[in-house]
């Protein structure tokens, strides 16, 4: 943590006064008899509210609720929740339920009948149950809180968001089956892998997918009996794209392009994701932190956006006390902590879905075979609501195992996908309204054993210094084939039911004093793995490496400390390929100046370096496709355009096989020379002659751009966009911020971050970017942005002193 500058921006957000008293006092109390009496006051009443509350908004723009019992605690969460992100949870609601094109028009029907094939369609009764005895309740309380605020937007009671007005369309009301039954937003895997595997093994053979991602542990797959992995069409997922993907906005001239599937495009950011839609997170145990309490750290990485994807809140009443994260359109928080316990998450790799191909009775195409007969899809008509042009007519195909998601009428084949979002309680990180209540380590179990999706790797820690990390997740059994490819829909191939928690692996108060989980491969090394095939691909080892080895070599570590682990910028990848540099020599220039740099470097992407910026230009768009000419040319098209691949390239050249023909050692070396020499080309057109002057934040930035940007006049759009901000990092460190390869601008990473000292809760910090609000003349809208981007942090208070010492805003809530 960079403590001088944390300390500056305390003091221009508070005033010194206030600063001294946060920072000299383990409780924050202003040296006045009414803390809040400093604070803005505002007033209003809500239809179906029971009894008074409060919202205490500090001055980050985290909402304090304070309610006098559970409803009207889960009211107000959804009250709020619209009143800051109304834009955003209104749009969740609306592409995750398949109502797009009523407000936007014809162009997105076909993203309607995508998202409708992967709603829930099974008993709600069972969905509800899934998640824990007070889940429905919760969900129709907060529901009922966003439609309290909904309704009085309709009414004209209050103001219309501006992001309503640019689009021309007015929020909706909500049910709370719509909270649980929209999947789509949700992570599992693997599918695209599945697809991209029977491409390369089509083009160049199953081995040469080796050096796309390495399976771990280790771990030979076949082609399953009775599949042609040529029979897989590139385009097979366009549906499942448009299902998953964020809802894009363009003008009507620029729609056709913005809005179509690429399969390309799509296929190499899915391969991309396995690095870069993950997070780190770690628990301490009190005997190796210095205030000899458990310190839990995370940070979630996934897509960057304005207004960001999590929502930090503080929710009080009788019995119940959370503060933490969570997705702003669901009850709860999922990653924080209650009196007793803290809780953070990771994506832990189990495979969760799986493409079935089908054969099609030639006489009837809404048949597939299925054993030794012909078995009928089930056909659902819908009707969709298209603007300007009335009702469409939906038809959705299903077979037993899932969606139809495409049809080859050519080779009478069909492919659908089996997913755990077709299995009750598998709502994306909704089971978190259960574990957020527990008290101790057997609660937490107990709730986990409910958890759905995604599947996590969840560390836990609580204030009587107990530390644990346990594995969960709708986790498929399959026994004779591995998920790795596409597989015959006729039967032969079926799932015999899910793991329990039981079979998956948790650890309670680790012998090393820690745990830590960066989605790598971190089953045990006598885990079962033939018997039970949790999943195969997991994310490169590099960043769990690393805050592996400052872990254990801090004994005594701060919360500072956390925070500086947080925005470690230490490749272990580019260790790895400066050892095999350091050999080498060179007369061609431009080589010679890359090994000069590179060997003289101490492996930190950091904002500043110079040779950051070279190594990152070129494992992004060099090294691999330089390797792949000679290694799998026929496959290189398919591999190449990421730099996901390149930890198993990496892999691959430091033991260098006869794939590299003769000589192998010797075509390494000239593929790692040749490779740099383009690199240091590239760099010097972007950066200049002069090496001197490179910084990597010079090409690594990142920039806020809200989706309705292409529809909003020019003032608008400036005030909807936040940024550049220059940057360290990159994929594969902890301080997670994965770039495209065209520019180098950021994509994803750690926007939320979370440093928690058990029990000491009010010491406790948080970042959000690029702020709380989604209003975009709010000062909450981009405030969290620059402490974001120089690694600094914000109090994440707990106890009501120190809240109402920070209070910004007071809002009182009455019963209309």
């Amino acid at each position: 943590m960079k403590i001088k500058g944390f300390n500056r921006a305390i003091r221009l957000l508070l005033g010194s006064a206030v600063f001294v008293s946060l920072t000299a006092s383990g409780v924050v109390a202003r040296e006045k008899e009414n803390a809040l009496s400093a604070a803005r006051q505002t007033s209003t009443d809500v239809a179906g509210l029971q009894a008074p509350g409060q919202i205490l908004v500090d001055v980050w723009g985290i909402p304090h609720i304070y309610a006098g019992n559970e409803h009207d605690l889960f009211f107000l969460q959804g009250f709020n929740a619209a009143r800051d992100r109304l834009w955003q949870i209104d749009l969740w609601r609306k592409r995750g339920l398949g109502l797009l094109a009523k407000d936007f028009g014809p162009a997105y029907a076909e993203q309607d009948k995508a998202l409708r094939l992967f709603l829930y369609r099974g008993d709600m009764k069972a969905e509800w149950a899934a998640y824990g005895p007070k889940a429905k309740t919760f969900a129709e309380a907060f529901v009922a809180g966003v439609n309290a605020y909904v309704g009085d937007v309709q009414a004209g009671r209050r103001p219309r968001p501006i992001e309503f007005k640019i689009a021309g369309t007015m929020p909706d009301l909500w049910s709370a089956d719509d909270v649980v039954r929209i999947r789509s937003h949700g992570l599992t895997r693997n599918v695209a892998s599945e697809v991209k595997r029977s491409l390369v093994a089509c083009a160049a053979g199953l081995e040469a997918d080796r050096l796309r991602v390495k399976l771990e542990p280790s771990w030979t797959t076949k082609i399953p009996e009775g599949l042609d992995p040529c029979s897989v069409p590139k385009a097979v997922l366009a549906s499942y794209d448009l299902a998953t993907r964020p809802v894009r906005f363009a003008l009507a001239k620029d729609q056709k392009a913005e809005l179509a599937h690429d399969p390309d495009v799509y296929l190499a950011e899915a391969d991309q994701q396995r690095d870069t839609i993950g997070s780190n997170n770690w628990v301490v145990a009190p005997a190796r932190t210095a205030t000899g309490r458990a310190i839990l750290a995370n940070d979630p990485h996934r897509g960057h956006s304005v207004p960001s994807l999590r929502y930090i809140v503080g929710l009080n009443a009788p019995g119940l006390s959370v503060i933490g994260a969570g997705e702003p359109a669901l009850p709860g928080i999922s990653i924080g902590h209650n009196d007793t316990i803290a809780f953070g998450l990771t994506i832990f790799n189990v495979d969760q879905e799986d493409l079935y191909v089908y054969e099609l009775n030639p006489a009837n195409p809404n048949q597939y075979r299925y054993r030794d007969g012909w078995e009928d899809m089930r056909i659902v008509h819908e009707k969709e609501q298209v603007k300007g042009e009335g009702d469409h007519d939906l038809e959705l195909k299903f077979t037993r195992h899932g969606p139809v998601i495409y049809v080859d009428e050519a080779n009478k084949r069909a492919f659908a996908v089996r997913s755990i979002w077709f299995e009750p309680g598998t709502s994306a990180y909704f089971g978190s309204s259960d574990y957020m209540t527990a008290k101790d380590w057997n609660g937490f179990l107990t709730a986990m054993r409910r958890w759905g999706a995604p599947s996590e790797n969840q560390v836990y820690a609580d204030t009587k210094g107990n530390i644990g990390w346990v594995a969960a997740g709708k986790t498929p059994r399959r026994v004779n084939f591995d998920g790795l490819m596409p597989v015959p829909g006729d039967g032969r191939y079926e799932w015999q039911g899910f793991l329990s928690l039981d079979e998956l692996p948790k650890v309670y108060q680790p012998k090393q004093g820690w745990f830590a989980t960066a989605n790598q491969m971190n089953l045990p090394d006598d885990y079962p793995v033939a018997e039970r095939k949790v999943g195969f691909e997991w994310a490169d080892s590099a960043r769990w490496q690393r805050i592996a080895e400052v872990l254990q070599a801090n004994r005594k570590m701060t919360l500072a400390d956390a925070m500086d682990l947080q925005n470690d910028d230490t490749s272990m990848l580019a260790r790895r390929l400066v050892a095999l540099l350091k050999p080498l020599s060179s007369d061609d220039a431009n080589v010679k100046k890359g090994l000069e740099l590179l060997k003289a470097w101490d492996a930190r992407d950091s904002a500043d370096s110079a040779a950051a910026a070279l190594f990152e230009v070129w494992i992004a768009n060099h090294l691999g496709a330089e390797l792949l000419k000679t290694a799998a040319p026929k496959a290189a098209n398919l591999i190449a355009p990421e730099a996901s691949g390149i930890p198993a390239m990496v892999a691959f050249l430091e033991v260098p096989d006869p794939r590299l023909l003769d000589e192998p050692a010797a075509a390494r070396d000239r593929i790692l020379r040749d490779s740099l020499g383009s690199a240091v080309a590239e760099v010097v057109d972007r950066l200049g002659e002069d090496s001197t002057t490179w910084r990597w934040d010079r090409l690594h930035v990142a920039k806020f751009d809200h989706a309705l940007m292409p529809l909003a006049d020019k003032a608008t759009a400036s005030q909807l966009s936040v940024g550049p901000l220059a940057l360290g990092g990159a994929g594969n460190v902890p301080h997670a911020a994965t770039y495209r390869r065209s520019d180098y601008r950021l994509i994803s990473g750690a926007s939320f971050r979370m440093v928690l000292d058990v029990g000491g809760w009010d010491a406790s910090r948080t970042i959000n970017t690029p702020g709380q609000s989604g209003d975009p003349f709010s000062g909450h809208y981009r405030d969290l942005a620059p402490l974001w981007a120089t690694g600094q942090y914000v109090p994440l208070l707990y106890s009501r002193a120190a809240v109402e010492a920070a209070t910004a805003e007071a809002i009182t809530l009455t019963p209309r």
